[in-house]
Formats: C-alpha cells, sequence, structure tokens
C-alpha cells in the first residue's frame, strides 16, 4: 500500500485509503499516523480554529485529536461508517470540550430553550457511523432549508451555535432550535 508513505490521494479511493491509514495505526505503524497527519492537519487545524477562534488552542486541539486517534484506531470500525467522520468526529469532541473549559461562565448566561435536550447520544456520533453519503445527502434534502443550513454550517464548517444565528440572521434560540431538529430528523431518517 503505498497511501501510508506519502500523502493521502484526494477523489474516490480517498475514504478507503484514511481507512487502511487507520487500521495501519492499530498496528502501530507510526508512518502510517505520519500520513495521516500529513493529509488532515491542515484541514483539521482549519475546523478547529473556527471553532476555538485561538490558532495556539486549535493546534493544542489538533495534536489532542490525533494522540486520540493513534491510540483509538483499532475501535475504528469501516463498517460502522467512514473514517474521514470517525477522525473529524474525535476533533470536534476535542475542540467542543476545549471550548467549554475556555467559557464555562459565559455558557452559563446563555438563554436555555424551552425544548428537551438531545438524547443521550451526540449528533457527531450518527455522522461517524454513516458509510453511505447518498443516504446522507437524501436526507439532507428531506430538512427544511433553514435546518439543513444550519447542521452544514455547525457540523461541516464548525460554526457555533453564536455565529450560525449570526450567519442565518436569525435569534439564537432558533438557530440551536433548527441543529437541534435538523439533528433529530436526521437521525430518524437514517435510522
Amino acid at each position: 500500500m503505498a497511501a501510508h508513505h506519502g500523502t493521502v490521494p484526494t477523489g474516490d479511493g480517498r475514504e478507503a485509503d484514511l481507512a487502511r491509514l487507520l487500521a495501519a495505526c492499530a498496528r502501530g505503524d507510526k508512518s502510517a499516523l505520519r500520513a495521516l497527519y500529513d493529509a488532515e492537519a491542515p484541514a483539521m487545524l482549519g475546523v478547529a480554529t473556527r471553532l476555538l477562534r485561538r490558532r495556539a488552542v486549535a493546534e493544542d486541539a489538533v495534536h489532542d485529536a490525533f494522540v486520540k486517534i493513534w491510540n483509538g484506531a483499532a475501535g475504528f470500525d469501516p463498517a460502522r461508517g467512514n473514517a474521514r467522520s470517525w477522525i473529524y468526529a474525535i476533533l470536534r469532541h476535542r475542540s467542543l470540550d476545549m471550548l467549554r473549559a475556555q467559557s464555562r461562565e459565559e455558557l452559563t448566561d446563555t438563554p436555555i430553550d424551552e425544548e428537551e435536550p438531545l438524547p443521550s447520544e451526540d449528533p457527531e456520533a450518527v455522522v461517524a457511523r454513516l458509510s453511505d453519503r447518498k443516504a446522507l445527502r437524501h436526507c439532507l434534502e428531506q430538512l427544511a432549508p433553514g435546518q439543513r443550513r444550519a447542521v452544514v454550517l455547525a457540523f461541516v464548517h464548525g460554526l457555533t451555535h453564536p455565529e450560525l444565528a449570526g450567519r442565518l440572521d436569525v435569534p439564537l434560540g432558533t438557530a440551536k432550535s433548527w441543529v437541534r431538529r435538523g439533528v433529530l430528523s436526521l437521525r430518524e431518517c437514517l435510522g
């Protein structure tokens, strides 16, 4: 496999190569981790920077994510989802943990919606399990346009609820509601 001694190619073979790199990491192949880092770290840094708004903190999040990827690579199962989603779910979880730790006081001042909280399963875990992009696209197309934009901006582009509200020009509660309802609808559609 040439892919884990260089960069991961783009296109249709990218997902398979990422999965192979994760399998090689699970076997302790440090060159596979290096190839994975070289291929994904720049984009991961962009996502983390958007979430955390400070490059140094974002770099820490990416580093921590790669430690978790290395230590948890044996837990990746390509039958349950694609490798890229799994990698970015780890980064997103770590970034959100860091964001919560940084702004715990700010978060307590945020108004709480009257709606029920999300069930205990993380939306990222749902997305990480997906193996069929067509199914995801179909389910996204079933969402109302506002919900679809909110979900994509939140989970693909890493926007926070306040950023979503500003970008979509809606109240904060509406942005939160669109994401929550969109994720629940996607879970139902994909389940």
